[in-house]
C-alpha cells in the first residue's frame, strides 16, 4: 500500500457551468482533511482552485500553492490561500509541485489542467516518478480522455496491462483515494530515476 501525505490537485481556475463540478472540489477537499493529507496545487484563488484550497486551509491541514510570477496579479484575486511559492515560470511550477507531492490528482479543468496531468502520467511512464496518478471522473468528465488512452492500446502505441495501468480513475473522492493507495507500479520504466538529470524534474527527490 502506498502512503501519501501530499497530494497535489490539478483542476480548473474557472467553476465551469455545472454545480456538480464545485461539489466535487469541496468534496475532495474535505476527503483530504478526513485523511490528514496535505494539498499542493496551482496557486490560483478563485475557481475549483480556489474551492478546494480553502477548504483544506479551513479544515487545519497544509496548503501550498506554486504559481509563476506573471500569473499572480491575474489568478490571485485578494490574498493566496496558505503559503505560496511564486516561481519563474510554468516549467519550475510543475518540477515543484511534482517534487514535493507524493501523488497526483485531477479534477474537472481545461488546457493547463490538462498538460498537467498528461506531463505526470508521461513522466511516470519513463520513470522520473512512481507516484500515483488519479482522475476524479466527475460525471463522466474524464470519460472521453479514457476512451482516448484504450484507442492507444489499441493501435499500439500504449502497453494494455503496464503503461495504461498508470492511470487511476474513480467517481469519488474516497474511492480514488483508496485505490490510489492500493497503487504498484507495474509498468516498464524508461529509465531510473538517477538516470534522469538532478537538477531538472528528474531529480532523485521526485
Amino acid at each position: 500500500m502506498v502512503n501519501f501525505k501530499r497530494v497535489c490537485v490539478f483542476c480548473g481556475s474557472n467553476l465551469g457551468y455545472r454545480k456538480i463540478f464545485s461539489d466535487a472540489a469541496l468534496d475532495l477537499g474535505q476527503e483530504l482533511v478526513r485523511r490528514k493529507m496535505d494539498l499542493i496545487y496551482g496557486g490560483v484563488s478563485i475557481g475549483l482552485m480556489g474551492l478546494i484550497s480553502q477548504t483544506v486551509y479551513d479544515g487545519g491541514r497544509s496548503v501550498l500553492g506554486v504559481i509563476p510570477t506573471a500569473l499572480v496579479p491575474i489568478e490571485i484575486s485578494g490574498h493566496a490561500v496558505g503559503d505560496a511559492m511564486v516561481v519563474s515560470d510554468m516549467h519550475q511550477r510543475k518540477a515543484e509541485m511534482a517534487r514535493r507531492a507524493d501523488a497526483f490528482i485531477a479534477l474537472p479543468g481545461g488546457y493547463g489542467t490538462m498538460e498537467e496531468l498528461l506531463e505526470m502520467i508521461t513522466w511516470s511512464q519513463l520513470g522520473i516518478h512512481n507516484k500515483p496518478v488519479g482522475l476524479l471522473n466527475v460525471d463522466g468528465y474524464y470519460v472521453c480522455l479514457l476512451g482516448i488512452f484504450d484507442k492507444r492500446v489499441e493501435e499500439g502505441f500504449i502497453k494494455q496491462h503496464s503503461a495504461r495501468s498508470i492511470v487511476i480513475s474513480a467517481k469519488t473522492a474516497g474511492e480514488l483515494i483508496d485505490r490510489m493507495e492500493e497503487y504498484t507500479p507495474s509498468h516498464t520504466q524508461v529509465a531510473l530515476s538517477r538516470s534522469w538529470n538532478a537538477e531538472g524534474p528528474g531529480s532523485e527527490n521526485l
